[in-house]
């Protein structure tokens, strides 16, 4: 148990350990990321059609991943709101940020083409079926395994080399709020969620702890519980970060907390352009904050969990 959850933490661990300076390694680093995540959730997509009646447990992950995001998604916004009342922070104005999505499809557009990529794995899983090659799942799953070494490794070295010390982290308690809040309420949804998908306590847990980072979540789950509860924890976090899209232009105004935290450790990437360009600048340094603590946080407490 322990040494499992030192195998696939190591490499997080080792990533982090090593500086880059050089941009255009950092650009490198951040495009081997991106590459990895497709990778594996096409693979993932491969795995998927290994199963008996692929039919039958497609439906069932869609049954539970719509479940988890039932009970998170209430519990999340409920606890954001609370915080929101209590909290001084208000979006002011803000000019149309350049570069930033100019509809809520563009916006999104990121989101389903990871979505479309599990897809598309699926389909060719289903393809080499027909063929004959009913090894491919099999293959894929040891596949995925060793590239999620890698991409930990380098998500360990993008965090270290990310520019956020951690001075700038605790003075920020704006960001950090936000960032308990979503944590904390995320990890009780879990544990209430449990019971209802038929899962063990820390099962849930570990399906609550993507905080939004639904490349990642998928990832992780996928390869310690398999990748129909891995499709259950891509498929919410992937949820909650469209419905994130959606809530940030309506709520931030008047809620700032709530709308910067429900995007989750999404915060800091995908978010953050429509944050910036409906919420002002002065809510871009507090939803960078949040979205790294939580992706931060996201990692260890997945494979924690998963550990026991």
């Amino acid at each position: 148990m322990v040494s499992g959850l030192v195998i696939i933490l190591l490499p997080l661990i080792l990533g982090y350990l090593v500086p880059v300076r050089h941009a255009g390694l950092q650009a490198a680093i951040n495009h081997g990321v991106n590459g990895s995540i497709y990778v594996i959730l096409a693979l993932m997509g491969v795995s998927l059609t290994g199963l008996d009646d692929l039919a039958g447990q497609l439906g069932r992950m869609g049954g539970q991943a719509a479940t988890l995001l039932a009970v998170i998604a209430p519990i999340n916004l409920l606890a954001l709101y609370a915080l929101s009342r209590r909290s001084r922070l208000r979006a002011g104005t803000s000019p149309v940020v350049e570069g930033a999505p100019t509809s809520k499809l563009a916006a999104m557009r990121g989101s389903l083409m990871l979505a479309g990529v599990v897809v598309l794995g699926i389909v060719v899983g289903i393809v080499f079926g027909r063929l004959g090659w009913v090894a491919a799942p099999a293959l894929a799953e040891r596949l995925a395994e060793w590239v999620l070494y890698a991409l930990l490794a380098l998500i360990g070295c993008q965090l270290r080399n990310s520019g956020m010390p951690l001075r700038q982290i605790l003075l920020n308690r704006h960001g950090l709020a936000i960032a308990v809040t979503v944590a904390v309420s995320s990890l009780v949804a879990g544990l209430l969620a449990a019971p209802l998908l038929s899962l063990r306590w820390n099962e849930g847990l570990a399906l609550a702890s993507g905080f939004g980072w639904y490349s990642l979540s998928g990832i992780l789950v996928g390869d310690r519980l398999g990748p129909v509860l891995g499709g259950v924890a891509f498929f919410n976090d992937l949820a909650r970060e469209l419905i994130a899209f959606l809530l940030i232009p309506l709520v931030i105004r008047r809620w700032a907390p709530l709308a910067i935290g429900f995007g989750g450790a999404t915060s800091m990437d995908f978010t953050l352009p429509v944050i910036q360009q409906h919420g002002g600048v002065a809510c871009v340094p507090i939803a960078v904050v949040s979205g790294f603590i939580l992706s931060l946080l996201s990692p260890p407490l997945t494979l924690f969990f998963l550990s026991l």
